[in-house]
């Protein structure tokens, strides 16, 4: 059995889960921050979205480079993976987004407990629902620019709410469409096979400049150990999803 927590901050209340192309702008440790301000992005909507399919964790292993050099175009066909025995596994990551505003209100915008945010009032950010099977579309997260001058800091980060940790078999993506300019893409593809949370990307606005900033920082942990690493002061407790 899984186990997840929800917080609690005035009267509300939250749960927490147990390469780019030429028109795209990769984040990495090289290259980690990008200025939305100074390519006029920061108006209208951002648009964040996670997607990912299951891959093996790594491609030379066991019985695989033997059947690659009898058949190379295995390379390119992508593997069901399997846990110990016949069991296949089976991981429902999600997308979600801590927010601090300028006024001080703080919370959590995420599919557990159906917290799925305002785009035109508070928190000015919206989860369009909830993808439990890794859909082409995957998860995303509206974020109403419009409103910067309210919005202090967002943390966006992915989480594993039931099933294998195992982020080192999944090809997630993290992309970031401004309203102008390249996207934005950050791979989680760093070697993390215990992790259940990873924060992938800091948006901030300092003076008046929003900026993002990759993360990429696994925990073994839910949503209160990322909140105890970036000193966001919720409280949590235990949540769960409904069933489908």
């Amino acid at each position: 059995m899984s186990f997840w927590s929800n917080w609690r901050w005035g009267d509300r209340q939250g749960f927490d889960s147990g390469s780019a192309s030429s028109n795209a702008i990769e984040l990495t440790k090289r290259r980690s921050t990008v200025s939305l301000t100074k390519q006029g992005a920061a108006t209208g909507n951002l648009r964040v979205n996670l997607s990912w399919r299951m891959r093996t964790s790594d491609i030379g292993g066991p019985g695989r480079s033997g059947s690659l050099l009898r058949h190379p175009l295995k390379l390119f066909k992508p593997e069901v993976v399997q846990a110990q025995g016949p069991a296949v596994v089976q991981i429902d990551l999600d997308l979600a987004c801590l927010y601090e505003l300028k006024d001080g209100s703080k919370g959590v915008v995420q599919p557990l407990g159906s917290f799925f945010g305002d785009l035109n009032s508070p928190p000015y950010v919206k989860l369009s629902g909830d993808d439990r099977f890794g859909s082409a579309s995957g998860e995303t997260i509206y974020i109403n620019m419009d409103h910067r001058d309210d919005i202090k800091r967002l943390l966006i980060f992915v989480y594993i709410y039931d099933g294998t940790p195992a982020f080192d078999r999944t090809h997630a993506i993290v992309t970031l469409f401004p309203s102008n300019g390249p996207r934005i893409e950050i791979g989680l593809d760093e070697r993390a096979p215990q992790a259940r949370s990873c924060a992938v990307v800091l948006i901030e606005n300092n003076k008046g400049e929003l900026t993002v900033r990759r993360e990429v920082k696994y925990v073994y942990g839910f949503q209160a150990e990322l909140d105890r690493l970036y000193g966001w002061g919720l409280q949590w407790g235990r949540g769960y999803k409904t069933k489908v």
